[in-house]
């Protein structure tokens, strides 16, 4: 099959000129986007898998690789977890399928200096690569297909679509850097941007250091670790992972219940107001975990409607 090459949205355009020319000081986010994103997908899976055990079987332990390649100057995430077949690459990262995503465009031409707070409220960090990349190759292939496929594009209105080959599910994220993102390619900077934004991903996020492979972060849950040994700006940074936000919670509550049912719970309330607040289809932001596998996030029992500013 030949590549087919496709449009963006037109809110998607707008989105990647913001990105590509407004963020340029905090770029080093897109890290944390891209590994959110991997998590995600790793949690989908793990979900999916608990009808289907066939869909791991081949491969039960989930996990995130960075990789460089100074002489291509290219950073690539991979990640084994759920994966996306064609349909899925050109409605995830050609579109924005949500609601909100009129008001996100407003907002960006209304609010110019919380562009960074905006993009991460509205899910739409995977653009947040186009900061530091002239071109991005995504590679993927959905659990239990045979079939991959690769979408590319440069962030200037198209992309292309075609069959490709991949050993294995998941997804793979290869980077061409700008000239001046080489920061990037530096095992020590991509050390500390993990262990800043991402330690408190539950899974290994792993890396060939010396050739010797390396895990960057504690790969432990948040939630199941004692209040004590948390720091605030642990905290701060799962409210952003989950919450896809860049502000700071206005209220943390950790607390634990034992009995005959025993559950953890870690709430945030937001010290940004949600753009769609008022809109009666917005859900709430709290995930349902059981034994750190994710089981769902929409469940209205778990937080009542007038609480769906809620995350954690």
């Amino acid at each position: 099959m030949t590549a087919e090459t496709l449009s963006f949205q037109t809110e998607v355009g707008k989105i990647l000129k913001i990105v590509a020319n407004s963020l340029y000081s905090d770029r080093q986010i897109f890290l944390r986007e891209l590994i959110s994103n991997a998590s995600d997908a790793c949690d989908r899976l793990r979900y999916l898998a608990i009808t289907e055990p066939t869909l791991t079987a081949d491969d039960p332990e989930f996990r995130v690789e960075l990789s460089v390649d100074k002489k291509a100057k290219t950073l690539t995430i991979s990640d084994n977890g759920v994966g996306m077949n064609r349909e899925a690459l050109i409605e995830d990262l050609g579109t924005i399928a949500r609601s909100g995503s009129s008001a996100f465009i407003d907002a960006l031409s209304s609010e110019k200096d919380d562009d960074v707070a905006l993009i991460g409220q509205f899910g739409v960090g995977f653009y947040s690569c186009f900061m530091i990349a002239d071109m991005v190759e995504v590679t993927s292939r959905r659990a239990g297909e045979d079939q991959a496929w690769k979408w590319t594009s440069d962030g200037e209105g198209q992309f292309t679509i075609e069959e490709a080959e991949r050993e294995s599910r998941g997804t793979s994220i290869v980077m061409k850097l700008k000239k001046d993102a080489k920061e990037f390619m530096e095992p020590m900077r991509l050390r500390h941007i993990v262990s800043t934004y991402s330690d408190h991903i539950s899974l290994p996020i792993m890396m060939e250091i010396d050739d010797k492979k390396e895990t960057l972060n504690q790969a432990s849950a948040l939630w199941t670790r004692q209040k004590k040994d948390i720091k605030p700006e642990q905290y701060t940074e799962f409210y952003r992972h989950i919450g896809h936000a860049f502000d700071e919670p206005a209220m943390t509550i950790h607390w634990r219940a034992e009995g005959r049912v025993q559950y953890t719970g870690l709430l945030f309330i937001p010290a940004m107001r949600p753009m769609d607040i008022f809109s009666p289809d917005r859900k709430h932001g709290v995930k349902l975990y059981v034994k750190r596998v994710f089981i769902t996030d929409d469940c209205d029992e778990l937080c009542p409607p007038w609480l769906r500013f809620m995350k954690g």
